[in-house]
């Protein structure tokens, strides 16, 4: 990896291709990050790991117009007393907003389970996959460190069901479903990986995830409903 990577990626840089990902830049510096985006292989990474993390909430809300009107009801409410300025609102206001854009950031981090805490740069290979399914309330996502065989799994969201438990799978190509144990929903959780998994463990890789009875499958292939899948991508 050369100089000028390794002096990309760093804390700010977290932040502002987070706020490139939420669009909360204004044009100048939207051009900018986009640039510098296009130019560096770990910024581009951080952003597709930014946009992985908030397409759970993208797919949660549609998006409804605001009845007029509203905005000057919720300044009114939030600043009594405030008066327009020739250069916009206090809402409207650069400083504003990116109190508002931290705030946020915080918010969503937590929310599915990470946070923004400094941490060390991407040095090797790692694998993502978002897992869901049509109908189902139950979603993860899981990372894999290439570099030092881990799998970590995040619950998004989901709840438990009495009597039975959530089992995941790793499905390689066309052959049978390899059992990786039983995982927790609102938890986070570092999934034991057995050699047969982690030689086979790769880019395009299935994970799914399953409701069976207390315990887990006792055949050691699924025989409950598949409640989450996704594909292991490169980041």
């Amino acid at each position: 990896m050369s100089t000028d990577e390794q002096s990309e990626g760093g804390e700010g840089d977290q932040v502002l291709v987070a706020e490139f990902a939420l669009g909360l830049l204004d044009n100048a510096e939207h051009a900018a990050v986009g640039r510098r985006i296009a130019d560096h292989p770990l910024l581009r990474r951080e952003y597709r790991l930014w946009r992985l993390r908030l397409s759970a909430l993208d797919r949660e809300f549609a998006e409804t117009p605001a009845p007029a009107g509203v905005l000057a009801r919720i300044e009114a409410r939030l600043f009594p007393g405030a008066t327009n300025t020739s250069s916009g609102s206090l809402w409207q206001s650069l400083a504003f907003w990116r109190a508002v854009a931290a705030a946020f950031l915080v918010v969503a981090a937590v929310s599915i389970g990470f946070n923004l805490a400094p941490r060390p740069p991407l040095t090797g290979p790692e694998l993502v996959a978002a897992l869901e399914a049509e109908g189902s309330n139950v979603k993860f996502v899981a990372f894999y460190d290439q570099q030092n065989g881990t799998l970590r799994l995040a619950a998004l969201s989901g709840a438990a069901v009495p009597g039975k438990d959530y089992e995941l799978w790793s499905i390689h190509g066309k052959d049978a479903p390899i059992s990786m144990g039983v995982v927790p929903v609102n938890a986070k959780t570092n999934v034991t990986m057995s050699p047969t998994v982690k030689q086979s463990f790769g880019a395009g890789t299935v994970l799914a995830v399953t409701l069976e009875q207390t315990g887990g499958s006792p055949t050691g292939a699924p025989q409950g409903p598949v409640v989450a899948m996704g594909t292991a991508t490169a980041i």
